[in-house]
């Protein structure tokens, strides 16, 4: 099973109960208003910009919704190590990290294996967590826990592409949206909550929620920036 990764891995990071209401919905991101208009003409079509690559919105991915705060639950980190790979693309440009982002319960252990035929120094400098893992490489495993609520932003000291995010998180109610943006949270707790989407390169979005004992509540989320800077 090492070499197994999946957007399932954060029904994997904790212990759930068997009750509570569910959160479902789907979650997309949307181009700023006037930017196809913007990037259809003018400096794009020159020689110097006309093969600058643009962000495809539809083609995004890593989506993580999860409830800010604390939340009172008798929930705790499973004993289990979640794991964060590195793998050789398919192109053969280098290694990366794959889940590229993770989210976490505060407390959980992640192990970075290196399955490269060649060293990796994985690291961070993020506030939420410092740490060096030196050079090594299979069969060694290195570990690390992660006791702080917040981004740790990682990376390899050997390879500059190399890179991924620990979203460490409050409560274990979250979840990664999956290749159509949709996700489920399930088991949570009755009560009033702000849920978060959240999106590396995109502002976050909060909305207030109702949970019920044993129902089902549907969220959908649109994130994007405004309209573009005049030129």
């Amino acid at each position: 099973m090492k070499h197994l990764i999946t957007t399932a891995f954060f029904v994997a990071s904790v212990t759930l109960a068997s009750e509570g209401g569910t959160i479902t919905g789907k979650i997309q991101a949307r181009a700023n208003p006037g930017a196809d208009n913007a990037a259809a003409g003018g400096k794009y079509d020159s020689r110097k910009f006309k093969f600058v690559e643009r962000i495809d919105y539809d083609a995004m991915r890593d989506f993580v919704v999860y409830i800010e705060g604390p939340v009172e639950t008798s929930l705790t980190p499973s004993n289990i190590p979640v794991q964060v790979v590195t793998k050789k693309k398919v192109a053969q440009k280098g290694a990366a990290f794959s889940p590229h982002v993770l989210p976490v319960v505060v407390g959980t252990t992640v192990e970075f294996p290196n399955e490269d035929e060649i060293f990796h120094n994985v690291f961070s400098i993020s506030d939420t967590k410092e740490f060096d893992l030196g050079l090594y490489k299979d069969p060694e495993v290195k570990r690390v826990t992660f006791n702080k609520q917040g981004r740790v932003d990682t990376f390899c000291s050997i390879h500059s592409k190399m890179n991924c995010i620990v979203l460490v998180l409050e409560n274990p109610f979250f979840a990664t949206a999956d290749k159509r943006g949709r996700y489920s949270i399930p088991n949570v707790p009755p009560g009033t909550y702000q849920l978060k989407a959240w999106h590396e390169r995109l502002p976050s979005q909060r909305k207030t929620i109702v949970v019920d004992e044993d129902g089902e509540v549907r969220v959908d989320f649109t994130l994007g920036l405004g309209s573009p800077p005049p030129e």
